[in-house]
């Protein structure tokens, strides 16, 4: 393997209370779940090293460590939710898939972020797959949402592990050497 280019990335849980954002960072920084709940105030920061990852385009390798920014899920957008959106080349837009309202309110959230960063990558996660009673509503619902900003989207358990390590490894892969 080529010499690898370490490139430190800034990335945003976005998403409504209790959605699991934090259960999510913690499941992927810290390979753990804790079932009691503990809201977020301001934002928690973590940091994870990616698997390398190698660049089509140019057959480069690169290895992305993502300062993970775990912010509360707060409904006002005020300068200082825009001061930690500042700078993020991506975000995880969280929804509680037991919530299907949680999904409506994701899309405020992506606005913002997306005014703060045009040009950030977005991989929509719906999460607690491991509780949800499959509802095709829901799926489509969260497929639109995607849509809307020409993103994937990824289906998640925090409490189990599945698919977290695959919808941040999706958004390393779409943020590439940007």
């Amino acid at each position: 393997m080529e010499k690898i280019t370490p490139i430190k990335k800034k990335i945003c849980l976005l998403g409504s209370f209790a959605a699991g954002k934090t259960s999510l960072t913690t499941r992927f920084v810290y390979d753990r779940f804790d079932e009691k709940y503990l809201i977020t105030i301001g934002v928690k920061i973590s940091e994870k090293t990616m698997p390398p990852l190698e660049l089509t385009e140019n057959g480069k390798f690169i290895q992305h460590t993502f300062l993970l920014w775990d912010i509360a899920g707060c409904d006002k957008f005020d300068s200082v939710t825009k001061n930690y959106y500042r700078g993020a080349s991506g975000a995880l837009a969280v929804a509680d898939l037991t919530r299907p309202e949680t999904i409506i309110e994701l899309q405020n959230f992506c606005d913002r972020f997306l005014t703060v960063n045009p040009d950030a990558n977005l991989v929509i996660v719906g999460n607690k797959l491991d509780i949800f009673q499959t509802n095709d509503r829901t799926l489509s619902d969260l497929k639109k949402a995607a849509a809307r900003y020409s993103a994937v989207f990824e289906l998640t358990s925090a409490k189990t592990g599945k698919g977290v390590e695959d919808a941040f490894l999706t958004l390393s892969q779409y943020i590439g050497a940007g």
